[in-house]
């Protein structure tokens, strides 16, 4: 039985013989390794060319603003998770990584999404942004990309990101489209909210280029990075355990009536 498309059975990314590996195009041994930065082969594999200076920088940027941010979920679920299967090093990755979803590291696939769909809705953007708004307020949804249990007064990864988006001339549609609905907050839902980094994220990598279907890919590539360094002090300074015991603490029961 036959499951989805059956046709364009190729792949463009990789190939290989007895002598060569080759990859987007380019040999892996002598025009890759040694030649090209971890960051611009992401953006290769992910999109095919090169990034050109600015992107890089932005790509850069961007990674090294949502690799890290203490014991959030991701990393508990990791470092217990490795408490409990010393021997499992890629479960325990695998754990931090499989909580990526819509309210913390993945949600900003959700607000890239939801810049996107604004923008190309065209006309007055002020009207689109409040419209949009008003919309997910109605179904009692919160704003992506806006607001943050911390940093209520401004995400500074957000502000610097933003900034270097100016800097580098990569300022478009997508980061124009989060300052309209940073503007329109107050009276769409009376109150204004400041942009988090994961509105910064999606509008400076949607103007920079790259690929809305692989949005999320930017942040499971950066915790990666996290979720490893935290492992590594797992095995030398063991905390999981540690917070089991005090979510047990604190946790109380109930008999559910």
């Amino acid at each position: 039985m036959r499951i989805g498309k059956q046709d364009n059975a190729v792949t463009s990314i990789c190939t290989s013989d007895a002598t060569s590996i080759t990859v987007r195009g380019l040999d892996l041994c002598s025009e890759v390794i040694g030649h090209v930065d971890f960051t611009s082969y992401f953006w290769l594999l992910v999109t095919g060319a090169m990034p050109s200076p600015p992107q890089k920088a932005l790509a850069d940027a961007v990674l090294c603003a949502i690799a890290e941010h203490g014991l959030v979920p991701s990393v508990v679920a990791t470092r217990m998770t490795y408490a409990a299967a010393p021997e499992a090093f890629h479960g325990a990755v695998a754990a931090g990584l499989l909580g990526c979803g819509s309210v913390v590291l993945g949600s900003a696939e959700v607000a890239g999404r939801f810049y996107a769909q604004v923008v190309a809705e065209g006309g007055d953007p002020a009207a689109a942004a409040t419209a949009a708004v008003k919309a997910l307020r109605a179904e009692k949804k919160a704003i992506p990309g806006f607001g943050h249990p911390q940093h209520s007064s401004g995400d500074p990864r957000a502000h610097r990101l933003l900034a270097l988006a100016k800097e580098q001339g990569m300022e478009g549609p997508h980061i124009a489209m989060l300052r309209t609905i940073e503007a329109v907050l107050p009276e769409a839902i009376g109150r204004s909210l400041p942009i988090n980094v994961n509105g910064a994220i999606p509008a400076v990598m949607l103007d920079a280029g790259f690929p809305l279907a692989a949005l999320k890919g930017i942040s499971l590539l950066a915790r990666t990075a996290s979720l490893i360094a935290h492992l590594q002090e797992e095995t030398e300074r063991p905390i999981g355990f540690i917070m089991s015991g005090a979510a047990a603490e604190r946790i109380g029961f109930d008999d559910g009536e």
